[in-house]
């Protein structure tokens, strides 16, 4: 299969796949595998599945023959989804189909006969109508649903600095802003998640699974830092000229490996009980 040569997001998801390993929960996992049937093959449905690094990371960690389905809009990334597959750690055949589709729009009918619904890194993305809806087919599927990693607004910086603060409401404010008629959950969107499940009647437990980035990760940090000061001035552009001199700084210490950065996400897992 040949791939694009580059492909920006793409390198973006790669580069960050190794944070996002090590800041998911094991314990929610273990809690996934003891309501597992023993006696089939598991069918999992992750949503927004982007290059596959949620099945990459869960398949090892799941027993037996597992059937994947990855869903995502963007072909390429299935694409490289599809070139890169899970395995499992006892030998058990794993295998993946893609689709391209607005996951927004599923329903427990796609969902049916899953054992696991999964999305990595998605909910923030998402205003409370389309998570709404996807509750509402992950609940009518009857299976857990585990969603990991969603931006819940909590960033620390050290050393500290006095923009920090100021910068981080920015990028909060730029995660919640309306875009195309869509207003984005942003860092409301791991609790708009619980308090959905619970109007249909679906028990949710919930894990601080923070990034904590340092200077082996110092080009992650360098590239999230990046990103988040650009989508911090998007929305403040006064702040452009005053984040000059902090860019620098920032930039200058995360490359010397003097810089630790924490960035806060909350994993969930529903209908485990």
């Amino acid at each position: 299969m040949t791939l694009p040569a580059t492909d920006p997001f793409a390198d973006w998801l790669a580069l960050r796949e190794p944070a996002d390993a090590a800041a998911r929960t094991e314990d929610l996992v273990d809690r996934v595998r003891a309501r597992l049937a023993p006696d089939r093959p598991l069918v999992v449905h992750d949503l927004g599945s982007g290059t596959g690094s949620m099945a990459r990371w869960l398949a090892p960690r799941l027993p037996g023959p597992q059937h994947w389905t990855l869903y995502d809009r963007d072909p390429g990334l299935l694409d490289r989804a599809r070139a890169q597959p899970p395995v499992a750690a006892d030998g058990s055949p794993v295998t993946v189909r893609t689709r391209q589709t607005d996951i927004t729009r599923l329903t427990a009918a796609d969902l049916s006969g899953a054992g696991l619904v999964t999305a990595s890194a998605l909910l923030d993305m998402l205003t409370g109508e389309e998570i709404d809806r996807i509750v509402a087919a992950c609940a009518g599927a009857g299976c857990p649903s585990l969603f990991v990693l969603s931006v819940v607004g909590r960033v620390t910086f050290d050393p500290a600095d006095p923009l920090d603060a100021e910068v981080a409401a920015a990028f909060d404010d730029h995660q919640r802003r309306t875009v195309d008629g869509r207003t984005l959950l942003g860092p409301d969107a791991a609790a708009a998640t619980v308090a959905a499940f619970a109007r249909h009647g679906v028990p949710t437990e919930v894990r601080s699974t923070p990034w904590r980035l340092g200077p082996a990760q110092a080009a992650l940090t360098a590239e999230w830092f990046t990103g988040w000061l650009e989508a911090a001035v998007e929305q403040r552009p006064e702040l452009a000229d005053r984040t000059v001199q902090y860019a620098r700084r920032r930039l200058t210490a995360a490359a010397a490996g003097e810089l630790t950065v924490t960035v806060g996400h909350d994993d969930l897992l529903a209908g485990a009980e």
